[in-house]
């Protein structure tokens, strides 16, 4: 398995332009086609004639927001061209950003995103993509930090294992980078909390599997005081690693945001890259 098809967001925030070269990077080092993708944050929903109806203040502000998406599309479109790479595609769609995301992300092997920054709201969207995009297109999503990323992607990786069917898909979903990597650690937390789901040796068979891929892999079982978010947040900071491979949990927007969890705490308060399979 390698990646085809890499799927990019754009649009007018300040982490975009980092964003783009992060999937530029990529899209060169797997010889994937590159696509970017601008929301006018105008719902697909709307009924014929509604924006006529809405009167001219509405008209003008959505005239505004298929502006700044053909803005940011422009420039996805400069930065994958200076960057090199070989097959590009702009995509300008007409929809809200969660909504139209998670439909055309279902045509790609990987769509990337920011964690949203909350004081740079996207018009159009419920700053909540990477989890939307997770629970409802049925792709791997690499959300980057809030705070940007510049540095490479994938060379030293954990991968969270919890024996879950999240993280299996996940796994699956990382092997090109994990494939590339100088250093892989799978990680098991505690696995005494799911007696009979890893086997005598914690993470093993999954080190196993890796390694006849050709992943670099080390394993460790480790107890911890503190929560599974903070904890594997804390590990990836202390071994410097530049990728968080880890199963994502939920099931409606309603629930995951009442339920928050493991998922929710990595994706909101992450300072590296993290590749989520649902």
């Amino acid at each position: 398995m390698t990646y085809r098809t890499i799927l990019v967001h754009a649009d007018r925030t300040r982490q975009s332009p980092a964003r783009i070269l992060t999937a530029a990077t990529l899209a060169k080092q797997f010889d994937a086609h590159l696509v970017g993708v601008a929301l006018t944050g105008v719902s697909r929903f709307l009924l014929p004639g509604s924006i006529e109806m809405g009167g001219m203040m509405l008209a003008e502000q959505i005239a505004i927001m298929r502006d700044d998406a053909q803005t940011a599309l422009a420039q996805f479109g400069e930065m994958a061209s200076a960057a090199g790479v070989l097959s590009v595609e702009q995509l300008l769609v007409n929809d809200d950003v969660d909504g139209g995301m998670a439909l055309v992300a279902r045509y790609a092997d990987l769509a990337i995103v920011s964690v949203p920054d909350p004081d740079e709201a996207a018009i159009g969207s419920l700053n909540d993509l990477p989890e939307f995009l997770l629970l409802n297109s049925g792709r791997p999503v690499l959300a980057l930090p809030s705070a940007g990323w510049k540095d490479p992607v994938g060379t030293n990786a954990i991968v969270a294992w919890d024996a879950s069917i999240e993280a299996t898909h996940a796994v699956a979903a990382a092997l090109p980078l994990l494939k590339q990597a100088g250093r892989v650690t799978v990680m098991v937390f505690n696995p005494d909390h799911r007696p009979g789901a890893h086997g005598e040796l914690p993470g093993a068979d999954m080190g196993l599997y890796l390694s006849r891929h050709g992943v670099k892999v080390e394993v460790q079982a480790l107890p911890s005081t503190i929560d599974t978010g903070n904890a594997l947040l804390s590990s990836a900071a202390d071994v410097g690693a530049d990728l968080l491979v880890m199963g994502g949990y939920g099931h409606s927007r309603f629930q995951e945001m009442m339920l928050g969890g493991v998922t929710r705490t990595v994706l909101r308060t992450t300072t590296l890259p993290v590749l989520m399979a649902h």
